[in-house]
């Protein structure tokens, strides 16, 4: 009965290590303070840690002055997505949204990613290219990090 027991809990153990895992470059965006109607797209990237595919079902805003876009491809083991937030800017003040993802991921189905900032007219010019470069950057920085952990829990097993 021990045994049956104990193997039963290691084929569980194994079935959850093999499943598809949903990670985010980052759970916070802070938009900073920035001038109303500016521009209030942000993208979060999504990457599959795990070894099946993940499928993200639904993004949910807290509110309708936060609108998200996604894909319901999915994302295969090491590879990454995007999550593109656009924000409406001319609500002048101080934001803090919660956006839910739900996607198939066993462990995590529903995450939680928030966007933070204050839109003010007194804000200063902030030039997108040189923002957009940094993030591109990061993003390529992310995407490779994710491959390469993806390649070890891969070649772990």
């Amino acid at each position: 009965m021990k045994k049956l027991i104990a193997g039963i809990a290691l084929f569980g153990t194994f079935a959850l290590a093999s499943a598809q895992t949903i990670t985010f470059d980052k759970t916070t965006f802070d938009y900073g303070t920035i001038k109303p109607s500016s521009d209030g797209t942000r993208f979060f990237t999504v990457t599959n840690t795990g070894d099946k595919p993940l499928v993200i079902a639904n993004v949910k805003p807290s509110c309708g002055c936060t609108t998200p876009e996604f894909s319901t491809d999915p994302i295969m083991p090491g590879k990454s997505a995007k999550i593109k937030v656009g924000y409406n800017t001319t609500l002048n003040g101080a934001f803090n949204k919660m956006i839910e993802v739900y996607s198939n991921d066993p462990a995590n189905s529903r995450s939680v990613i928030y966007i933070k900032g204050n839109v003010d007219a007194n804000a200063p010019e902030v030039t997108t290219t040189a923002a957009a470069k940094v993030e591109t950057a990061v993003d390529a920085k992310v995407a490779k990090k994710a491959a390469k952990a993806a390649k070890k829990v891969a070649a772990a097993k």
